[in-house]
């Protein structure tokens, strides 16, 4: 990478990083910390809360894409990350599921995913481009690793309430980074971007097969942490324990995708990656699938290598995915591109929280983990038909 690569890379990485911890940090702890609400004991309406976020963030991910081929990247992202605070604080302040609700809906509408991709996809060559997105992806392994190990702890003393509030300052944190240190987009891929934009962009197969790998992969991991603490805590560990299933399984799985993931993309193997992660993220339901049902003897060491193959899928798909539909999309409309693929992302959220949480209420954890496990089988199908071969812009 050239030296203006590297400081993008760097810089959006952080901002992706700050955004996410906020967000990854009531993630292990929000169906436990939610019962002490009033309404906390709806399996459904805590689902919903915790995905509604999703919902929101779909709404605006593609209006907040074009905005940034308009306007620019950083004045979209400063908003949006005002908005995420402004979210933050009505979350923190909630006394009841349905304030939680408003305030994760709020969260969501600060919707900057499409922005922060797109100005990191014009700052990076084709060639660092993979390298440039792994490494976002990477440090947002790095947060949900680190607030698997921190959230039951500061849930603890702090409580939810707590863990929004310092969702809030992260989210300042961010705008202070975009403001003094991420570069500027460049004017000409602004000036460029056709009125007809999102048409062109929803007329291209090969981005709707990506988009639809992005809602699945969201999905499924919010609808898998529905059920993953609670089978950690019927195994006999407690959940400020957590960490210490959560965190070697993280980092297992980053040394062995430093190991090989870019390898594979410079000698031209990154479909068979995605498909590769896809069928493993396939194996890993059918494992749940099997431990819920009894067909299997309950350990925490088959959770803990079941955990290990899900992150290992997981952030290969992280990686692969958006650099991938950062090439697959033409320039002018790049920012429209990634706000479609990152729609799907954010439904992808609402989905495995709200319709995950009313499905654990009605037929149980058995029920949904067959329901996801089906659900990979369906993506590895439409995967396979992406084409191996991309054509750059």
């Amino acid at each position: 990478m050239t030296s203006h690569e590297r400081r993008a890379t760097a810089s959006l990485t952080s901002v992706f990083a700050l955004r996410m911890l906020g967000l990854f940090l009531v993630l292990p702890v929000f169906a436990l910390e939610a019962a002490s609400y009033p309404g906390g004991l709806d399996a459904a309406r805590v689902g919903f809360a915790m995905g509604v976020y999703g919902l929101t963030q779909a709404c605006l991910q593609i209006p907040f894409g074009i905005a940034s081929d308009r306007f620019g990247r950083k004045p979209v992202m400063l908003l949006g990350l005002t908005i995420f605070a402004l979210g933050s604080v009505v979350a923190a302040l909630a006394a009841s599921v349905d304030g939680l609700l408003v305030g994760r809906a709020l969260q969501g509408a600060g919707a900057i995913s499409a922005a922060v991709t797109a100005l990191l996809a014009d700052m990076t060559r084709s060639k660092v481009r993979t390298k440039s997105m792994a490494l976002v992806g990477i440090s947002i392994a790095c947060m949900f690793m680190l607030s698997l190990a921190l959230a039951p702890v500061l849930a603890s003393h702090v409580g939810l309430s707590g863990l929004f509030a310092l969702t809030a300052a992260l989210a300042v944190s961010g705008m202070a980074v975009v403001t003094w240190w991420v570069p500027s987009s460049p004017v000409i891929m602004r000036a460029i971007a056709p009125a007809n934009g999102l048409r062109v962009v929803l007329a291209d197969k090969q981005l709707w097969r990506l988009s639809m790998g992005s809602f699945s992969l969201h999905a499924i991991q919010l609808a898998m942490w529905l059920v993953l603490p609670g089978l950690l805590v019927d195994s006999g560990l407690n959940a400020s324990d957590h960490w210490q299933v959560y965190v070697p399984a993280v980092v297992a799985s980053l040394l062995v995708l430093g190991g090989v993931l870019f390898r594979l993309e410079r000698q031209g193997y990154l479909r068979a990656v995605l498909l590769a992660s896809v069928a493993c993220l396939l194996v890993v339901q059918l494992g749940l699938l099997a431990y819920v049902g009894g067909q299997v003897k309950p350990s925490l060491w088959l959770l803990g290598v079941l955990l290990f193959g899900f992150f290992l899928g997981f952030n290969a798909l992280e990686a692969s995915q958006p650099s991938l539909a950062s090439k697959f999309a033409q320039t002018p409309v790049r920012g429209a591109a990634l706000g479609v693929f990152n729609t799907c992302q954010s439904l992808g959220f609402f989905a495995g929280g709200a319709a995950g949480g009313a499905i654990l209420a009605w037929g149980g954890a058995t029920v949904l983990l067959a329901v996801t496990s089906a659900w990979l089988a369906l993506w590895l199908a439409v995967a396979w038909g992406l084409q191996p071969k991309l054509a750059i812009y």
